[in-house]
């Protein structure tokens, strides 16, 4: 897994706005770096080479802002069908040929880069698209979310974690992906967000997800108690 990401976050449009081709929203901008982990794991278990998958991830990235997203009714796996057959297409013409697989990817694929203004670059759009995430989705869908959509959790894996049955996990996960879309937000501190980023970092980093399952299971019972204590 990597946490190579994108150089930048547009400003969202207005709710009721069709994506246009060419101007990335900050929902679509934000689902892409979520999401940049699994593309780049996909790339990587094709190619095994950390250059030319990160190379094709952002061959994905520019083809992204080139979609018309209006059309496209599941983004993540639009743009893990889409690097999947970009990476295939770099591996024919470069002639190697490898078996390509949809396990989870190997912890060892961890490539931050070496460049340390690109990874400063990398690490602020990271840091916008958890926001988001924090901002926008409650515990359960913000948990559900990346465990599938960064991680590639099963369904039933993401029911264990989280406590629900696997159709409430498939539920949670395309709630989660409908409200990325709207405008609702709330105020997020910045402990919340840092405890976030910093253990969703480590987890890319280490390929141990423990820590991570335990924040998020955390984070719900939290937000249940809220909850509680306000009703």
């Amino acid at each position: 897994m990597t946490t190579c990401f994108l150089r930048s976050v547009a400003e969202a449009p207005a709710p009721d706005a069709t994506a246009r081709i060419g101007e990335v929203s900050e929902t679509d901008a934000a689902l892409f770096q979520i999401v940049r982990p699994r593309l780049f794991g996909i790339a990587y278990r094709v190619l095994k080479n950390r250059s030319d998958a990160d190379d094709v991830v952002q061959d994905a990235w520019i083809r992204w802002q080139g979609t018309d997203r209006g059309n496209v009714r599941d983004p993540a796996a639009f743009l893990a069908t889409m690097t999947a057959r970009l990476a295939l297409t770099v591996g024919q013409s470069a002639r190697v040929r490898r078996e390509f697989s949809s396990g989870p990817l190997e912890a060892d694929a961890v490539d931050l880069g070496d460049d340390p203004s690109r990874a400063a670059e990398q690490g602020e759009a990271l840091e916008l698209a958890l926001l988001a995430l924090l901002e926008k989705l409650s515990a359960t869908e913000r948990a559900a979310y990346v465990l599938r959509e960064a991680f590639d959790f099963p369904h039933r894996r993401i029911a264990e974690v989280l406590g629900l049955s696997e159709a409430n996990a498939r539920q949670v996960v395309a709630r989660a992906r409908a409200r990325l879309r709207g405008d609702r937000r709330r105020r997020v501190g910045a402990p919340e967000h840092r405890r976030l980023l910093h253990t969703f970092v480590a987890a890319a980093r280490t390929g141990d997800l423990a820590s991570l399952e335990r924040l998020l299971a955390a984070e719900i019972a939290e937000e249940g108690s809220r909850e509680r204590l306000i009703a």
